[in-house]
């Protein structure tokens, strides 16, 4: 079973590329003078003075992110992320099936694959232009999804690993499966917290703070995914 070894580096892909790209865009925002004069001159409205939006909330990913040259940047990256997405949460559920003797497919599987396609959609939407209030309906409606789609596939995710635990304690860092379970919680209990905030148009730099830390969060699940799996249980698998 090649699977371990697969989805500890997929998993490490999933928070790497996205976490590069926001940041790089940020860069470029903050920096958009040293582009000045060249073929990737930043368009106005990417440009901000010099922040760190996961404090003081004053740049939304969105602007940071939706136009030339950062969308050269972050569109590829998200589309990437989400076929790595896709990988992930399929090789995950066949290895879980194969851990546990079992032909079910796990229901965070779905959910993971629709979290990639929402993702995937809502960024080649990102930064074009429409007057049609339902276009961007649409283009929020996506971004929901992807935000509810990955936070359902990732609940569901640590709840099978509990569940299952016993069956497969030897092979699991039981330390980052208590992270994992504590992140997910915490990301839920923030988005319940926060729905109140989404349609007042008050309170503009704390949801833009929320936003860039919250997507940090969601990522960061991967990262915890990478450190999950024992080594030895990779080594076990490699030489089958």
């Amino acid at each position: 079973m090649r699977e371990i070894t697969q989805i500890r580096k997929l998993s490490l892909w999933v928070f790497i590329v996205p976490f590069l790209s926001i940041n790089l865009c940020l860069l470029i925002s903050v920096n958009f003078h040293l582009l000045e004069e060249t073929i990737f001159a930043v368009d106005q409205i990417g440009r901000s003075d010099f922040t760190f939006p996961y404090f003081d909330g004053s740049l939304s990913i969105s602007r940071a992110s939706r136009t030339f040259p950062q969308y050269l940047i972050f569109k590829p990256a998200m589309i990437l992320t989400s076929v790595i997405l896709i990988l992930y949460w399929s090789k995950t559920n066949n290895l879980l099936k194969s851990l546990l003797k079992i032909d079910q497919n796990f229901l965070f599987r779905i959910c993971g694959i629709m979290s990639a396609i929402f993702l995937s959609i809502h960024s080649i939407f990102l930064g074009i232009e429409f007057d049609l209030k339902t276009i961007e309906f649409l283009k929020r409606f996506f971004l929901l999804g992807f935000i509810l789609s990955e936070i359902a596939a990732q609940a569901l995710l640590v709840f099978k690993l509990i569940k299952y635990k016993d069956k497969i304690t030897d092979y699991f860092n039981p330390v980052v499966l208590k992270l994992k379970l504590f992140l997910i919680t915490f990301l839920i209990i923030i988005a319940i917290i926060a729905i109140p905030f989404l349609n007042n148009e008050n309170y503009t730099h704390l949801k833009h703070g929320l936003e860039w830390n919250y997507f940090i969060g969601i990522i960061f699940f991967y990262f915890l995914t990478f450190l999950y799996w024992k080594e030895n249980l990779t080594q076990r698998f490699g030489s089958n």
